[in-house]
């Protein structure tokens, strides 16, 4: 791919297509780029189209995510793979990208440093040694736009410290960046805090210097989470009073009139905060000198802050810091007294616990927003969390106290809220929110909370505050206290009495008609964590005979919300509908006819365009529960789902809408599984090249849903496949994977499909050239534990299928003798490794047939190793298994941020119980006793002198076995 101007232009063209909102442009265009980025010069044609100033805004920043998304896809080198990028590119990217992102305006700025941080995580800092010096050259230039390009390149190649694990590799790499940062880094610093005075008149130099102040502190951040750095602890009164001077600082000049949006210096303030309660946390030593100062600056920032959201993540980080310093014995004399525990309550608690505002905005216009800051508990930063942490730990530590003081607040705001429930519902949210931060001492994401105060009875106040507001008549009057009352069943569940959160259910199912986004969801979700707890007996505290009485209004009111455009994809409501298709089971039979029209609907709705991959994901999985359910009734009903879902498969694939091609794979695969074998639909064979085709194995999410679908084939179509003359691609399949350390795997689950349910004479020519693939790969710079024990299974399930006396013939024909470094190297060395119940038994019976069964073992060249390998059985059955790994399991192939698809498109009701094809043997100690004993028959004398070869302990464990099973030897 030539750089030239045309190529420039045709690619800018492309960019602006991909950002076009119909699907008839924009995915052409995504298609056309991903198939040019192989291409030699690619990378750098696109780092142009971002560079010209005379190209359009909107595409040079389409350029930059693209070049970003490039990096990310095809940076790393996977193992026996291609390299995408052309070696000259790699070079160029290296050396322009720096310069060229400290020269772009800051969208394209933040792409380009996010590129940089990605390529850092890989080649840093051995194949890029001089990113940080050229880096740190730059905070001599005094151009601010400059230098904030750099600090955010380092906060965001950096911010991995804060939670990789502790490695040599990581401390070396910390090592060199401190040497080469901590200095310059400091001295910024101290010249941008000096800077903030000489210019405390210009707002537009403010603005700029503040900012990276912001910066500067963020980077600090990573640079100490760690550990404690040597550097910053000799400089950690420099450190220190500046932050003290940052957490005080007013600049009126950069007041803004946004309540909404954090200016600078509210981000400024909340970073400092952050730091402070890293080094109150994690350095309590060298900090303490600084904490009572600290303390009281954070206490007059929260006293002296207003209700404002944008005030929101300084008043959250200030209040964990006080949380940090509360929860420390040594510290507690700092709270201990009355008065103070009294102002704390009074001035910091009550004030931020309040529902404001912009809070009932949130709840009204984004009920989606407002339901994964409070149930999700992606509300870290918001002011509610963090004073129910700081109850958390005032009232741990002084829990008689501060349930005293609260319990007066809570008299006045249940008061207040009884006398006029219109006008003062905000007391009683605060009254329940407080209550649920008062008896919290514990929780699970599960389960919920699972510990409470002895001083807060949970079940009286449900009784008396929390059901009162459910079995209101209007199920849409006061909609925030509806949602807290849901939210306090949610909460408690465990804890409560189960009669009382079972009686809950029909209230629940009237509260999915709320016109209220947030009360039908929270509703649902409540719904669905009920129907998955378990009593003291672990049965399901509501049985699928109570739900069916309810079921109609449940279904009625569950699809009614689907309907409303605020819930179109509302994942709590799909969520809610697949937990009830598998508390039902085949009660749900009759309810089908009403929900499939309306769930294929759905489906037919998101193919046009997945946004919701959650919502997504549970209604693949109500499909596949539907198909598991029905079919168990009915097999021949698979074919009307075929009739029914097959039409809209066909367009998820020929439109290769990537998110939804693993679903569809699995439930094809559950559909052929249900078939009666033999009778396979043409339209599955018709399939069958197409995902023989090598592109649908490059996206790392397909995988294993492939293999699976290519197993149910073997399973069910074996005559056809080798009629078809696809065998060739089977092959081509399991060499590609087996090559891979992350797949390989999946190539041997794939091959013992083949081997299981193709005929012998078929597979044969192919396996000398399937054992030297093996072979090549257990030779290479990549064998893995992994692979090693696959290769163990593989070769013990060859022997169980065909004999024992193959494996011998085909292992040493490949090389003479080889055989017995199989059996040293890995049957009698690693054969302790192994895991998995069925993995085991194939295992075991494996070796048992290769003892008993080969005569290359007991009457020919093998036989000095048979005393050996019977020990290594034995010990298999009777030792812990061994934990220890190779060097070469280090390695990390995936990406370390992974998307919601590669991580999560299994479907956990589409799945399969694993094929055990020895399940004639019940016992394997058992089957080897017997076959010993047989081995004993047909060759007298021989066996004794064998197992007199083993060690005492082995022939104590043998003897054992013989008694227990009831054989004899010969």
């Amino acid at each position: 791919m030539e750089i030239s101007e045309e190529n420039l232009k045709t690619l800018a063209k492309y960019l602006q297509e991909t950002l076009n909102p119909d699907i008839n442009v924009r995915r052409p265009a995504e298609k056309f780029l991903e198939g040019v980025e192989v291409n030699q010069n690619y990378p750098v044609i696109l780092l142009n189209v971002v560079n010209k100033s005379d190209v359009d805004m909107t595409i040079r920043i389409a350029g930059a995510v693209a070049f970003k998304n490039y990096i990310k896809r095809n940076w790393e080198l996977e193992e026996n793979q291609a390299d995408r990028i052309h070696e000259s590119d790699r070079a160029e990217i290296k050396n322009s990208i720096v310069t060229l992102m400290l020269s772009s305006p800051e969208m394209i700025q933040k792409q380009l440093s996010e590129a940089i941080s990605i390529i850092g995580k890989i080649d840093f800092r051995m194949e890029w040694p001089n990113l940080i010096p050229q880096m740190v050259e730059m905070f001599a230039t005094g151009n601010f736009n400059v230098i904030n390009g750099v600090l955010r390149t380092a906060h965001s190649l950096f911010k991995k410290y804060r939670y990789e694990f502790k490695s040599q590799k990581l401390w070396m790499e910390i090592k060199y960046v401190l040497e080469k940062i901590a200095q310059p880094l400091t001295d910024l610093f101290i010249a941008t805090i000096n800077l903030s005075q000489t210019h405390a008149n210009d707002v537009n130099a403010l603005k700029v210097i503040y900012s990276s102040l912001v910066l500067i502190c963020k980077v600090f951040y990573s640079l100490n989470f760690q550990d404690l750095p040597e550097f910053f602890e000799d400089n950690i009164q420099v450190w220190m009073s500046n932050f003290h001077t940052l957490l005080t600082v007013e600049v009126k000049s950069l007041q803004n009139n946004n309540s909404e949006e954090a200016g600078v210096i509210e981000q400024l303030k909340s970073q400092v905060c952050d730091n402070i309660a890293l080094y109150a946390q994690k350095y309590d030593e060298e900090f303490q000198p600084f904490l009572q100062q600290f303390v009281t600056d954070t206490w007059s920032l929260l006293v002296g802050t207003g209700l404002e959201p944008k005030y929101d993540l300084i008043v959250s980080n200030a209040l964990q810091f006080l949380s940090s310093v509360a929860e420390r014995a040594k510290y507690r004399s700092l709270f201990e007294d009355d008065t103070v525990l009294s102002s704390i309550c009074e001035k910091v608690i009550i004030p931020n616990m309040e529902f404001r505002v912009s809070d009932e905005e949130l709840f009204e216009d984004n009920p989606e927003e407002y339901t994964r800051r409070d149930i999700e508990g992606s509300d870290v930063d918001t002011r509610r969390r963090a004073v129910c942490d700081l109850v958390n730990t005032l009232s741990q530590n002084f829990e008689k106290r501060i349930i005293e003081i609260f319990g007066q607040y809570l008299h006045v705001m249940l008061t207040k809220y009884a006398e006029n429930p219109k006008q003062f519902w905000r007391s009683k949210d605060s009254a329940l929110y407080l209550v649920t931060s008062l008896a919290s001492r514990g929780s699970t994401r599960k389960h919920g909370v699972t510990q409470t105060s002895q001083l807060v009875n949970i079940t009286q106040f449900c009784q008396q505050q929390v059901l009162p507001e459910l079995e209101r008549p209007d199920v849409n009057e006061l909609p925030v206290l509806k949602a807290d009352a849901i939210k306090y069943v949610m909460t408690f569940r465990t804890i409560l009495p189960n009669e009382i959160v079972v009686s809950t259910l029909p209230q629940l199912i009237r509260h999915m008609s709320s016109e209220s986004a947030v009360v039908h969801t929270y509703a649902a979700c409540a719904l669905e964590k009920i129907l998955i707890m378990k009593n003291n007996n672990n049965q399901p505290i509501v049985s699928g005979m109570q739900l069916e009485t309810i079921s109609s209004d449940l279904f009625s009111n569950l699809f009614a919300i689907l309907e409303r455009p605020v819930s179109e994809q509302n994942e709590y409501v799909m969520k809610a509908i697949m937990r009830t298709f598998a508390t039902l089971q085949e009660r749900v039979i009759p309810f089908l006819n009403m929900s499939l029209p309306k769930l294929t609907e759905k489906l037919q709705m998101v193919a046009k365009n997945p946004s919701k991959p959650h919502f997504n994901h549970y209604l693949f999985e109500t499909f596949s529960l539907a198909i598991r359910i029905v079919c168990k009734a009915n097999q021949s009903a698979v074919t009307s789902f075929e009739d029914i879902l097959f039409p809209i498969f066909q367009g998820i694939l020929q439109q290769d809408i990537q998110e939804f091609i693993p679903y569809v794979f699995q439930i094809l695969s559950l559909l052929m599984e249900n078939t009666p074998t033999g009778s396979i639909p043409e339209p599955y064979m018709q399939l069958l090249p197409c995902l023989l085709a090598p592109i649908l194995w490059e996206r790392p999410a397909n995988i294993n849903p492939l293999v699976r679908l290519l197993s149910a084939f073997a399973t069910q179509a074996a005559p056809q496949i080798i009629a078809q003359d696809k065998l060739a691609g089977y092959l081509g399949v399991f060499q590609k994977l087996i090559a891979s350390k992350t797949n390989d795997h999946e190539g041997f689950l794939l091959m013992q499909s083949l081997i299981q349910h193709f005929p012998t004479e078929v597979l044969a020519p192919y396996h000398n050239q399937i054992f030297f693939l093996l072979f090549q790969r257990l030779s290479s710079s990549s064998k893995t534990t992994k692979f090693v024990k696959s290769l163990i299974v593989y070769f013990c399930f060859y022997i169980v299928k065909y004999s024992a006396n193959e494996l011998v013939t085909t292992i040493d024909g490949i090389q003479k003798q080889m055989f017995g470094m199989v059996l040293e190297k890995l049957f009698i060395a690693e054969l302790q490794k192994i895991s998995g119940n069925i993995e085991r038994k194939i295992v075991a019976c494996g070796i048992t047939k290769l003892l008993c069964e080969c005569k290359e073992m007991y009457v020919g060249n093998y036989q000095k190793y048979w005393p050996q390998l019977l020990q290594a059985l034995l010990s298999f059955f009777e030792m812990p298994r061994d934990e220890s790994t190779f060097p070469d399991d280090h390695f990390i192939e995936v990406d370390d941020a992974p998307t919601f698809q590669t991580t999560s498109a299994k479907l956990n009701f589409a799945s399969t119980a694993q094929n055990d094809p020895l399940q004639a043997v019940a016992e394997p100690r058992q089957f080897l006793v017997q076959s010993l004993a047989a081995l004993g028959r047909s060759h007298p004398g021989r066996l004794p002198t064998f197992i007199s070869s083993t060690n005492s302990q082995c022939q104590t464990i043998l003897q054992g076995y013989l008694a227990k099973f009831g054989v004899q030897l010969v």
